[in-house]
């Protein structure tokens, strides 16, 4: 299994404006991710509120692809219905040329109530929208001749193609588990957030062996799985750190978040997720242990969620070194891809 890092990219509204160190932030995270040899960071967009503030992942993977040398640069998700599929190509063409092929494409349809009123997009034609613009979106990545979706549109071949052939790898994230079939006849790989919806790692593994029971056969098609973690000596900041995060997603009202909760109020407890070994925090070595159990349930990469709720970035860098090395201590070794270093795994 991979170790990765994953930001949802959330500030503390209180801190004043929501833009103020975060995205600086985000690229220290992105220097250390690399330096602890970590295998991608991925980034979330998120607009309007507080609970995310990257509403352009394209504009902070270029950045990031400048800073680092051998990571792996993700988006989770690109929120299809919000973009014209032709343009959001050519963006990330961009970042897969300046990042030398490291570019990984996460996409999902979105489920934020505010982000669908603040586009004017209704929610109940977000499915069609996606696999209209998906469609779009993998023909001009993969050089092929596309016309927008809008009456009279020409048809077009973006100029800056990807490194990557044919095109870069896809994941698709997913919240409800009848989504989980569409996501393995597509042939993508499917990205989880089991503390939102799941209530323990046997779910997990019920819900990745649905999905690769689906997958068409000759399909690389992985599982990738977020998890908030802190690897050092101070739990007790990441436990009050995680308590501010959830309760920015219930002021984002994340309608999954909430239906778990509905469920049962405790099993979104700081507690409860810690003792579910959906939050893993602790000693560096005890964390990468726990951390094993995911392999155990099939995940193919973990996205560890280092930096949430206004957690120091000193700590969160001392976090990512440390389990980077724990980690790299349990892992087999590896043969190293062309402009990659090592890819902790467990």
């Amino acid at each position: 299994m991979r170790l990765s890092a994953f930001s949802v990219v959330d500030a503390d509204p209180a801190d004043g404006p929501p833009n103020r160190e975060r995205l600086a932030e985000v690229l220290e995270l992105g220097a250390a991710a690399d330096r602890a040899g970590l295998d991608a960071l991925w980034i979330a967009e998120h607009h309007f509120q507080a609970s995310g503030v990257c509403p352009s992942p394209p504009v902070l993977l270029a950045a990031l692809a400048v800073r680092t040398r051998r990571l792996g640069l993700g988006s989770l998700v690109s929120v299809l219905p919000f973009h014209n599929a032709i343009e959001l190509a050519e963006q990330f063409a961009m970042v897969d040329r300046l990042s030398g092929g490291r570019l990984r494409l996460g996409l999902g349809s979105g489920y934020i109530p505010r982000e669908f009123e603040g586009f004017g997009v209704d929610p109940a034609t977000k499915r069609e929208r996606f696999d209209r613009e998906f469609d779009i979106l993998i023909a001009a990545l993969e050089g092929r001749e596309v016309r927008a979706a809008a009456p009279g549109a020409g048809a077009v071949r973006i100029n800056v193609t990807p490194v990557q052939r044919p095109r870069p790898p896809v994941w698709i994230a997913v919240q409800r588990r009848e989504a989980i079939p569409f996501v393995a006849r597509r042939g993508a790989s499917l990205a989880l957030i089991p503390y939102a919806t799941l209530g323990d790692l046997e779910e997990l593994a019920q819900e990745v062996r649905e999905f690769r029971a689906a997958v068409p056969a000759g399909a690389a098609a992985g599982v990738a799985a977020a998890v908030h973690v802190y690897a050092g000596a101070h739990p007790e900041l990441a436990r009050a750190a995680l308590a501010r995060y959830l309760e920015s997603r219930r002021r984002s009202q994340s309608p999954f978040f909430e239906a778990k909760a509905r469920r049962d109020p405790h099993a979104t407890s700081v507690p409860a997720l810690e003792a579910a070994d959906l939050a893993v925090f602790g000693a560096p070595q005890e964390v990468a242990r726990r951390l094993a159990h995911y392999a155990d349930a099939g995940v193919d990469e973990l996205l560890g969620i280092f930096d949430f709720g206004g957690l120091p970035i000193g700590q969160v860098r001392a976090s990512v070194a440390a389990l980077g090395r724990a980690f790299g201590a349990r892992a087999a070794p590896r043969t190293k891809g062309p402009g990659r270093g090592r890819h902790p795994t467990v």
